[in-house]
């Protein structure tokens, strides 16, 4: 239960300074968060983005997130400087609220990695 409780909290915590920094006034919600490290993983910086390169932002991101699960591996990046990962194991049927919950452990995961929570 301590491991539910931590996750939804440093969920809420990620939800709030992101949305501060990133948002208008809504929160971001987990699609929202996933395109944004798919921004950061691109590198390129701020700029706008064509609804295609959005989708492959929002796949750069879901294979960065689920490396360290071992789904996926970085490959290599193309001319253009776009991150390519290859595949190394099939995603497991996962119910819709198995899915979020996956996605926002690996989201918060990323984020430890980058030292973004506050010391407990």
């Amino acid at each position: 239960m301590q491991k539910e409780s931590n996750l939804k909290e440093k969920w809420e915590y990620l939800v709030k300074e992101l949305t501060q920094q990133f948002s208008d006034g809504e929160d971001l919600n987990v699609d929202g968060i996933i395109y944004l490290i798919g921004v950061q993983e691109l590198g390129q910086g701020k700029r706008r983005f064509k609804k295609d390169e959005k989708m492959n932002l929002m796949h750069i991101a879901i294979c960065k997130l689920l490396e360290p699960y071992g789904y996926y591996e970085f490959d290599y990046f193309d001319e253009d400087g776009w991150p390519h990962y290859k595949m190394l194991t099939e995603l497991p049927n996962l119910k819709p609220g198995e899915q979020t919950v996956l996605m926002k452990e690996a989201i918060i995961g990323y984020f430890e990695a980058m030292d973004f929570f506050p010391k407990q």
